[in-house]
């Protein structure tokens, strides 16, 4: 290397940049002040860690033009020792100042080389410390990669954001999507229109239930508490579709169960509702050394309003598929209210909701409630 680069590498220390190589101040450890990153057109990266500027200033009595050279050797015996290791890494240390005395060389120069799945030694980092140690003062280079330091400060960086936007954003909004099953719980005995004990089976596939809702996420506590209330107006669909060759009936102000038995078979036999309801749960969002989210839990309850509810039948006669609807309120209640909660890990979470009220009028219906049971897919951490 020739003393041009002296020339260029001080000035990038006290002017800025150029258009060959870059200077950065960065956040480093407590013992480090700035850090300058000098990326060279064939693509190495020199990192220079000062404590202050009186650090920087004395660089110009290193031989910086004879430190390379000396490099240059010190890598080609890293590289001989990595080859003939059994080991994937090899770490050499070499001391050129208590080898040359008096002519400010280097204390320290420390190379690990990596070895390739096919055997040859590559990926060299070389750290140089040019005082004591104890300075923590010294020169990093990465062949074939962005330097450890890189590494440590953009992770750097990139957690500051994170904390950032997290401190920042006390009112959260984000939409939510649902995609679940309902099941009936705790069921009564069922007495059909013969008086007989009757089963009220649901198909579990068809039984769907879907929840597309807006919700805030006001935070309780400091800017950095992991609690958050959460609230907002959601629109629930429930599905209820009958197993076995059943219809759901409404006749004299009842609504029953009743077994086809006019020849035709169904495919589908459903009740449907829709909802408007209003959660109210308390969040929990832990987070990580780097502020990602990680575990969260959240519980508490809603209250709704049954919008609209109606029946579907869908069969084939004489080669036609027919779909018949009806309209109606079929003795439902209309007040709705439960308990419900979240679970999950990072981008993934579950969620639960049991209807504590029951799903018909008092007898007007099967006594039964609802439980809905499913996968959030959209949402927010």
């Amino acid at each position: 290397m020739q003393r041009a680069f002296l020339s260029l590498f001080l000035l990038l220390g006290f002017a800025g940049a150029t258009s060959q190589a870059q200077a950065t101040a960065l956040a480093g450890p407590a013992t480090v002040k700035d850090t300058i990153v000098v990326r060279l057109p064939n693509k190495a990266v020199i990192t220079l860690m000062v404590r202050d500027a009186a650090q920087l200033r004395q660089l110009k009595k290193y031989q910086l033009d004879s430190l390379t050279s000396r490099l240059a050797t010190y890598i080609t015996q890293a590289e001989a020792a990595a080859k003939a290791s059994s080991t994937n890494q090899v770490t050499m240390e070499f001391y050129p100042d208590k080898d040359q005395p008096g002519k400010n060389m280097p204390e320290q120069i420390r190379i690990t080389t990596h070895k390739t799945s096919a055997g040859t030694a590559t990926n060299n980092k070389v750290d140089v410390l040019m005082e004591k140690a104890s300075n923590n003062t010294g020169f990093s280079f990465k062949v074939g990669g962005k330097t450890d330091e890189e590494r440590r400060v953009r992770e750097t960086n990139r957690d500051s954001i994170r904390l950032k936007n997290f401190e920042n954003h006390h009112h959260k909004s984000h939409l939510i999507l649902d995609l679940g099953v309902n099941t009936f719980v705790n069921q009564k005995t069922y007495l059909g229109l013969n008086g007989q004990p009757e089963s009220l089976d649901l198909r579990t596939e068809g039984s769907r239930y879907v929840n597309i809702g807006l919700n805030w996420d006001p935070r309780l506590g400091g800017k950095r508490s992991p609690v958050s209330l959460t609230i907002g107006p959601e629109f629930a669909f429930n599905n209820y579709m009958l197993s076995g060759n059943n219809k759901w009936v409404n006749n004299n102000g009842r609504t029953d169960v009743v077994r086809e038995t006019n020849g035709r078979q169904y495919q589908k036999s459903k009740l449907a509702t829709s909802s408007v309801n209003l959660p109210v749960m308390l969040r929990l969002q832990l987070r990580d050394s780097h502020y990602r989210p990680t575990f969260l839990v959240g519980a508490g309850g809603f209250v709704g309003y049954r919008i609209k509810s109606w029946t579907k039948l869908k069969y084939t006669s004489e080669g036609t598929t027919y779909k018949d609807k009806e309209d109606g309120s079929y003795n439902m209640e209309n007040f709705l209210y439960g308990l419900q909660g979240t679970i999950g890990y990072r981008d993934v979470e579950f969620f639960a909701k049991y209807n504590m009220n029951q799903l018909f009028k008092t007898g007007a219906g099967p006594d039964t409630q609802v439980l809905s049971f499913g996968v959030r897919l959209i949402g927010v951490n």
